[in-house]
């Protein structure tokens, strides 16, 4: 029997991209009191706390600085000459500005957030076929794909009627906000790649709210600037002056790109290889955007800028394989098999199964996070039988066979026994925890089990 997943998005992983978690159990399937814990638990969010502060502010820089793109630079000079015009029209100087500014971020935004929501709903559509290995393999392609038209191998082109038919000019308030609404199409051959590489992260995360919220704050990231520059228009002629260095820019977000198909395909790796890969990703980012690339800029400070993005790279990538060689010993695990139940029974102790798969974004989370912890692993070793079955693989009778006692519709799936072997059914947990939040599920497993 294969065992039937399905994720829906709701964790990030410690770097920031997207995870999935198991759907909950029918209500007429499960057993007594499961069907509450399962289907009706407060419903964690994608990104939340910091997490969610950080990322925003990593989307909001990102779209900052898709102005300094090839195609996004030439329509700063058009852009401030609209709004300049529109600003000594009716003598209401600045004020008038402000509205039209507002016009056209708010079309920018609108537009890009729709993108959002619709890629987000399509990922609730695709969301249980991710994971599926060929799957994470496909999106990590398309993202290395749109890396190499950034990286400058291929030119992503419009046709040219589309990009005339956006480029139109309309007056009025209507006319900032239509600007806004087709700024995307104009711009689509450099921030194209990016975007949609965004919108796959988006679409596998199956939240519109989510998606609204990140394309809407990438938005404000891109329109920003412009509106600025529109309101002090005086200043343009301190900007850099185009060159290599914008290229050099677009090389940046393709390595961003890559960085995400690297955290895709990460659950197809051994445990202790997946952190090496991420590592080497931006060790080959920094050596390439810090010395190899030969993107040259009239400014003096660009030679600073790309050496202090090599560094950072190197940092990166050292920070990485620091973390996973320093990283300390993990709960101890044992098989499934009857002895080891009838052990925990005379030792009176409650047993934690764990049922696991390779390919699980939220079940390695579980293993590289909240199993390593230390708290996590003194308490599973000193008053717990731990054990885990992995279902990477089909075609394990004794694992298709606990798959249908316990009523296991997807991974990760922690079950907690008392020691008499009945499970402590308001515990089951079908998503990650951190560390704090399992230790609380620990302890109050024990207290049942007394």
């Amino acid at each position: 029997m294969a065992v039937k997943l399905g994720y829906k998005n709701v964790h990030r992983d410690p770097y920031g991209f997207p995870e999935w978690q198991a759907m909950g159990l029918p209500t007429e399937s499960a057993p007594a009191g499961l069907a509450q814990t399962v289907e009706e638990p407060e419903a964690p969010r994608p990104l939340h706390g910091w997490a969610m502060i950080w990322t925003l502010l990593g989307i909001f820089a990102g779209g900052m600085a898709l102005n300094l793109t090839p195609c996004i630079y030439p329509l700063i000079p058009i852009t401030i000459s609209y709004f300049g015009g529109q600003a000594t029209k009716g003598g209401k100087g600045r004020g008038r500005l402000l509205i039209h500014g507002f016009c056209y971020v708010l079309g920018l935004a609108l537009t890009n957030s729709i993108l959002g929501v619709v890629a987000s709903l399509t990922g609730g559509l695709m969301g249980a076929m991710l994971q599926n290995p060929f799957v994470l393999l496909a999106i990590a392609s398309i993202l290395v794909l749109f890396a190499t038209s950034l990286l400058g191998m291929w030119e992503m082109r419009l046709p040219s009627g589309l990009t005339q038919a956006a480029a139109k000019s309309y007056t009025g308030y209507f006319g900032s906000l239509s600007m806004g609404l087709t700024l995307g199409v104009v711009a689509a051959p450099c921030i194209g790649p990016f975007v949609l590489g965004l919108l796959t992260w988006v679409s596998s995360m199956a939240s519109p709210w989510l998606g609204f919220i990140i394309f809407f704050t990438l938005s404000l990231g891109l329109g920003l600037p412009l509106f600025l520059l529109a309101m002090f228009s005086g200043q343009l002629d301190k900007l850099p002056r185009s060159g290599g260095w914008m290229i050099w820019v677009r090389k940046l977000m393709g390595w961003v790109l890559i960085f995400m198909a690297a955290h895709f395909i990460r659950p197809l790796f051994p445990s202790h290889l997946d952190a090496i890969l991420l590592a080497l990703v931006a060790l080959a980012a920094g050596l390439h955007l810090g010395w190899l690339d030969k993107s040259r800029a009239s400014f003096r400070s660009f030679p600073l800028l790309k050496t202090g993005t090599g560094v950072a790279g190197l940092v990166l990538a050292a920070f990485l394989v620091t973390t996973w060689a320093l990283q300390g010993p993990g709960v101890s695990w044992k098989q499934y098999d009857e002895k080891t139940l009838r052990d925990a029974q005379i030792l009176k102790k409650p047993v934690i199964i764990d049922f696991f798969a390779t390919w699980c974004a939220p079940c390695r989370e579980f293993e590289d996070v909240t199993f390593h912890d230390t708290a996590v692993v003194k308490q599973a070793e000193n008053d717990f039988i731990m054990i885990k079955v992995d279902v990477t693989k089909g075609g394990n009778p004794l694992n298709e066979r606990l798959l249908q006692q316990y009523e296991v519709k997807g991974v990760p799936t922690i079950v907690f026994l008392d020691s008499k072997g009945l499970e402590i059914v308001d515990l089951r947990l079908v998503d990650y925890l951190p560390p704090d939040k399992f230790l609380e599920r620990m302890t109050e497993a024990m207290n049942k089990n007394r």
